[in-house]
């Protein structure tokens, strides 16, 4: 495969796998992508000034490293509504709305989370949203990685999501150097039912309006997010 700069590269192998099942088959680098609306959220927390995340999987691991660092924040859902007694949902809108300048963040999630938890085959885990895509499909063509799995969370790890889909065809056309038509992806992703969640009444104190147009604003980000494990179900988000 020759490269736009006209250097030759080795053919990379691209596979697109779905929710828990495809976390635990990943390998080599793996992308877990949550575009609504974990791995967006850990983007704007970042651009908030947040020093790190701490993405786990179970609530009780979040509550405990609270317990042992009442200073940090808690962050996370089930079935989209905040847990009890944290700071904080799984809301991009939210947490624009915070000062996280140098906090450490706990976050869990239905979904996003799951799937970086259950990762363990993978050499190296990036997290993925429409929101910093690009500069993450770029990175891993600057690494040149001779296996990508992107990995589609999708709803509670449990069922297709088309946002994760797009999300995942985004990143393959960009690194296979391929034209990608994202204005219309995104008029066909807003007529989806499965985000009219996000403009409905009743629905709107869980899944404000504003997450969606959040969560889409493609490559608003021009960083990378990495997660290394740091213990059991205790992981660690940075820029890289």
């Amino acid at each position: 495969m020759i490269g736009v700069s006209g250097t030759r590269r080795e053919i990379m192998e691209i596979e697109i796998l779905q929710m828990i099942k495809g976390a635990r088959k990943a390998k080599g680098c793996a992308v877990i992508i949550d575009v609504f609306r974990a791995f967006s959220l850990e983007c704007y927390m970042m651009a908030g000034g947040a020093e790190r995340v701490l993405p786990v999987g179970a609530k009780e691991t979040a509550c405990r490293l609270k317990e042992e660092h009442p200073d940090y924040l808690l962050a996370g859902e089930r079935h989209g509504a905040i847990l009890p007694g944290f700071d904080m949902g799984n809301s991009p809108a939210q947490a624009e709305k915070m000062d996280l300048e140098g906090k450490t963040i706990i976050h869990t999630t239905s979904a996003g989370t799951q799937g970086v938890a259950n990762a363990r085959k993978a050499d190296i885990i990036l997290t993925g949203s429409l929101v910093n895509a690009k500069a993450t499909a770029r990175y891993i063509r600057k690494e040149n990685f001779p296996h990508v799995s992107l990995v589609c969370m999708g709803l509670e790890g449990k069922k297709p999501a088309p946002e994760d889909l797009l999300c995942a065809e985004y990143m393959k056309s960009i690194l296979e150097e391929r034209p990608f038509d994202m204005e219309s992806e995104l008029k066909m992703l807003r007529k989806d039912p499965s985000v009219q969640k996000f403009f409905r009444k009743e629905t709107a104190e869980i899944f404000p309006q504003e997450d969606y147009w959040l969560c889409t604003m493609t490559d608003r980000f021009d960083f990378v997010l990495q997660v290394k494990a740091l213990e059991e179900d205790v992981f660690e988000t940075r820029k890289i």
